[in-house]
């Protein structure tokens, strides 16, 4: 009967747990090139088995369980990169990717550090030194591997190729540049919809991505299934909770009762 309180707690923080990725999908439905985060879980037959068939370990020896209990484990959280929709802005400088890809961001930290980043964010802007830049102030990156200069006092057209033209010839002055990755299981979130490299990721010329300018690609989350989940989650944890609670019952009756004369 303990066990069975034990499964049941480990089925509540498994909950728990879902639910917190739930709202922080929610919380940025509205987020530019936000991309949706899930849970995953592992119940102890799956682990069993794993281990079991394990021959890492040698023929013949002993398999290490662990700490195992009956019960649900909290498994690897992931992303899902599919695209969000794409909707128009007012903005000349806002760019939106249709197809795989990043921008490259050249991000710098409150200690002056720099490193580089990668989202699907293109609401961009021009500082006061003429830098294509995030509203954030970090630089958008060429093709060249420069940040982006242009004249703020001529026009600013953007082709599908990511070629940036001003004035009135056709002569493009700079390049974006676009950059995708061979497994998306090396990138790691960087705040809400920026993301960093891990040891192992090979970056890649985003050869099918295209640019649109005027254009904004807004999170790829559905609010509407997002609330169904939570209140398939909440019925889950509930019922759960009255697991317990039954169980809780049963062994005051067996403590309380079932000894007395």
């Amino acid at each position: 009967m303990l066990k069975g309180l034990y499964t049941a707690y480990t089925g509540m923080v498994n909950e728990q747990h879902r639910m917190d990725v739930m709202t922080h999908n929610l919380a940025n439905a509205t987020t530019n090139g936000y991309k949706k985060e899930g849970a995953t879980s592992q119940a102890f037959n799956d682990v069993l088995t794993y281990k079991i068939k394990d021959l890492s370990e040698g023929r013949g020896i002993a398999k290490q369980l662990g700490k195992n209990n009956f019960g649900v484990k909290i498994g690897e959280g992931y992303t899902d990169y599919s695209e969000g929709p794409i909707r128009e802005s007012d903005s000349v400088f806002d760019l939106a990717i249709s197809g795989p890809g990043f921008f490259e961001i050249s991000y710098t930290n409150k200690a002056g550090e720099t490193s580089t980043k990668y989202t699907r964010n293109g609401n961009f802007a021009i500082d006061f030194n003429g830098y294509l830049v995030t509203h954030d102030g970090d630089y958008v990156m060429g093709t060249n591997n420069n940040r982006i200069r242009l004249d703020p006092l001529l026009d600013f057209r953007v082709d599908t190729s990511g070629n940036i033209m001003q004035g009135e010839e056709n002569t493009p002055v700079a390049q974006i540049r676009i950059r995708d990755f061979e497994d998306y299981n090396y990138l790691e979130k960087f705040g809400e919809n920026m993301y960093q490299t891990v040891d192992g990721a090979r970056p890649i010329d985003a050869e099918e991505a295209r640019v649109y300018q005027n254009y904004l690609e807004g999170s790829n989350i559905s609010v509407v299934t997002e609330m169904v989940n939570m209140i398939n989650i909440s019925r889950a944890y509930e019922t759960n909770q009255k697991v317990i609670q039954t169980m809780d019952g049963s062994l005051e009756i067996a403590v309380n009762q079932l000894g007395k004369l």
